[in-house]
């Protein structure tokens, strides 16, 4: 950890993804840098624990999306953490009888038509809630509710299709042996670091900026903010002068909520690895489970949107205890007993995220690029939210942290030869 300088040619606000993307990017600039993080560790919503001796867990970000086009599957090599290729459960491999093959076949059928028509009615160039695209009096309809709200953190009637429609997915998703939360702390292992110091205004009224933070006042070239929108649309941290059109497109990207619990379970012979346990349920409010992820002792369940809002807002173990009454009522009452909490997510009370990763509401699927956009060749953007293809996720963020490098070192070589 590194004391506070009182003057920094960059500074970056945040050390989750993208911060990391933007420092080491900028490391052999010949500029100074620092990251400055709220928090005690690194990671942002990347963030593994130990949730048991013999269970590793991912709270934020576990699946290395589009894994073939993802940085952090160099950088998981090149730090000599184990990539597990094994497919991801969500469609194959499902496990018992509450959601027999005929059933998930048909639901899958109705979950792809259904992106099939927004994909269809999104090359007309014109925004719209996504639930428009539901197939009336489809009997999947609340479920297909539930997939988004996992997916992208909310329900449909608040997703834009044509933010939907630009995310890119090339289908290969990995994960990390170790932990996804785990790669980043080391990634971020080498960095000029100042953790425990919350930044709560950008002064960009003079020739150099100054950032006012828990730890004192420090000047700066440049800034590069990578929080997430939630933070910028509460006006956590302010600006002075006044970013009301950082503001509005924040608050059109907002952090959509999708939560994970960890539970224990004793014989976990009894049940396969990697093996996906769901329920023909007629209703959005509802869990879906990764029975033994990386052969574990454990099951991992996953809430989303409305429903994960309403389980973290009933206090600590709520999460858990809807998961074990939902698996209880899939596998039998003998489970009760071979099952117990160990630990859960709970991201929209997490004061430096206040939810999971974002989706443009209906309308402003154009805020991204707006986020995205320098101020003054100054003030430099960066976030999973600021990416065009690959927003939400971790990789995205990583990105998008390093485009900002590259506009911050423009911004710089243009200083010096002006």
């Amino acid at each position: 950890m590194m004391s506070l300088p009182s003057s920094i040619d960059v500074a970056i606000i945040g050390a989750g993804a993208a911060g990391l993307g933007t420092a080491h990017a900028l490391k052999n600039s010949g500029r100074s840098v620092i990251v400055l993080e709220a928090r005690d560790r690194v990671g942002g919503r990347g963030h593994t624990i130990q949730a048991a001796p013999n269970v590793t867990f991912d709270l934020g970000c576990g699946w290395l999306h589009s894994a073939d086009r993802n940085a952090f599957v160099k950088i998981a090599d090149e730090l000599n953490f184990e990539i597990d290729r094994t497919l991801p459960p969500w469609r194959e491999r499902g496990y018992g009888k509450s959601f027999p093959p005929e059933e998930r076949a048909e639901f899958f059928r109705a979950l792809d038509e259904f992106f099939e028509r927004i994909e269809k009615a999104a090359q007309s160039g014109r925004d719209s809630p996504a639930n428009l695209y539901l197939e009336k009096g489809n009997r999947w309809n609340p479920m297909i509710d539930a997939i988004s709200s996992y997916i992208n953190g909310c329900e449909t009637d608040r997703l834009s299709i044509l933010d939907f429609d630009a995310y890119e997915d090339t289908g290969i998703n990995w994960r990390v042996r170790r932990g996804y939360g785990a790669l980043m702390a080391a990634y971020g292992a080498s960095l000029p670091l100042a953790l425990d110091c919350q930044v709560t205004l950008i002064d960009h009224s003079a020739k150099r900026l100054r950032i006012e933070t828990s730890k004192g006042t420090l000047t700066a070239d440049k800034v590069i903010v990578t929080v997430p929108t939630n933070l910028i649309a509460d006006e956590a941290i302010r600006f002075s002068p006044a970013l009301p059109e950082k503001v509005d497109a924040a608050r059109g990207l907002p952090l959509g909520l999708a939560d994970k619990v960890m539970l224990a379970l004793d014989e976990p012979e009894l049940l396969p690895a990697d093996g996906n346990l769901r329920g023909a349920t007629m209703r959005t409010e509802m869990g879906t489970y990764h029975l033994r992820p990386f052969a574990q002792p454990c099951i991992e369940g996953f809430f989303g949107g409305k429903f994960a809002q309403e389980l973290e807002d009933a206090g600590d173990g709520a999460i858990a205890a809807r998961a074990i009454d939902e698996i209880v009522s899939f596998l039998g009452n003998d489970f009760r007993r071979r099952l117990r909490p160990l630990k859960e997510s709970r991201w929209a009370h997490d004061p430096f995220a206040r939810g999971s990763y974002s989706h443009a509401l209906p309308g402003h699927a154009g805020k991204r690029a707006v986020l995205a956009a320098p101020v003054d060749g100054r003030l430099f953007f960066a976030g999973e939210a600021t990416s065009p293809h690959f927003f939400s996720t971790a990789h995205g963020a990583h990105d998008s942290g390093e485009r900002a490098a590259r506009e911050v070192m423009a911004a710089l070589s243009f200083r010096d030869r002006a």
